[in-house]
């Protein structure tokens, strides 16, 4: 098994390298309290429109512009540096039990490759599962016609952290209700889970349907870092993909932490000025590199050791080659 997968290896390789205008990017990004106050540093803003025009589709975490300032700034700039794209939004309502403390999830989006179809406030008032949220999901769906998947259905999510138990399991209350509601099987959860370090506990992740359900993928493993200070290592973001149609369109080894700091040179104070969180992200394949990934099926990159998504890693390209352990690469 192993001579036939590094056999494979140069393969996959010059498959990660074939990206470009064609990848179909969606992040999620905790901007960490963004707001009036951060909108008016010019450099984190060059920085974050940097990086969030990397991305077709990018949510947003942490929004607290209620002065209703930021954002429009945010879209601004992100416009005036791509011309190639234009960049739109859809927010949330604020959310947030304290009045003194609310968030918005914000998604923005090409208008020239993605359009919104829909999207749902969940009212986390259903019978069983009343107040289970502090933040609750804001679902979002898109249609993207140059992505195999035409359409597909954000769910997201920032946990608090002393409940990030009982809100991830509830998010598996979240999408069945979705997929009922839409019709549809082609879901992806994503955001700030913290779910690592003290906030998920190990004996606590049997119980969290998420993590159990058998038809979910996680795609960020398990220590690999979305923070960005050195003296933390926890993977608090991450991607979740639900069912086997959607996690086969996914790009192999694509699902990672953008490393900001590293990729535009910055000290750690200068990165933890934009935010303390890494971006996650994860390339859809597109219609025109069908041809690089026929065969292939989906990556799994678990988000747990307890689940057992490993086992439904590759068969790529060459079906009859047997299943390989799971790889964790960062795709620049």
């Amino acid at each position: 098994m192993r001579s036939s997968f590094l056999l494979l290896l140069p393969f996959l390789m010059s498959v990660r390298e074939a990206k470009g205008g064609s990848d179909f990017r969606v992040c999620a990004f905790n901007l960490q309290h963004f707001g009036d106050s951060k909108a008016k540093k010019t450099e984190v803003m060059q920085i974050l429109t940097r990086i969030i025009t990397r991305c077709d589709v990018c949510l947003l975490q942490e929004v607290r512009d209620s002065k209703e300032k930021a954002l429009p700034k945010l879209l601004a700039s992100l416009n005036s540096y791509d011309s190639k794209h234009k960049y739109d939004a859809v927010a949330s309502e604020r959310l947030g039990r304290s009045e003194s403390y609310q968030e918005q999830y914000v998604f923005v989006y090409r208008t020239d490759t993605v359009t919104v179809t829909g999207q749902y406030q969940y009212p986390d008032d259903r019978p069983g599962d009343v107040d289970a949220f502090s933040r609750e999901p804001f679902v979002v769906r898109f249609k993207a016609p140059k992505a195999v998947i035409k359409e597909f259905v954000l769910i997201p999510q920032h946990t608090t952290p002393t409940n990030t138990t009982k809100e991830l399991d509830a998010l598996y209350d979240v999408l069945q209700h979705v997929k009922k509601m839409w019709k549809t099987e082609n879901v992806m959860l994503l955001g700030d889970f913290n779910a690592d370090c003290g906030y998920l506990a190990k004996k606590n992740r049997k119980h969290v349907r998420l993590i159990t359900e058998k038809s979910l993928t996680w795609l960020i493993e398990d220590e690999i870092d979305t923070t960005v200070r050195s003296t933390t290592s926890c993977t608090y973001d991450r991607i979740v993909v639900h069912g086997e149609k959607f996690a086969r369109e996914i790009v192999p080894l694509s699902a990672k932490p953008f490393d900001f700091q590293r990729e535009y040179g910055l000290t750690e104070e200068q990165a933890l000025e934009v935010s303390d969180h890494y971006p996650v992200e994860v390339l859809l394949k597109v219609v025109n590199s069908r041809l690089f990934f026929n065969g292939a099926t989906s990556l799994a990159l678990t988000g747990t050791k307890e689940t057992t998504s490993k086992s439904k890693f590759l068969s790529l390209f060459c079906p009859q080659l047997p299943r390989v352990p799971s790889l964790d690469t960062v795709v620049k």
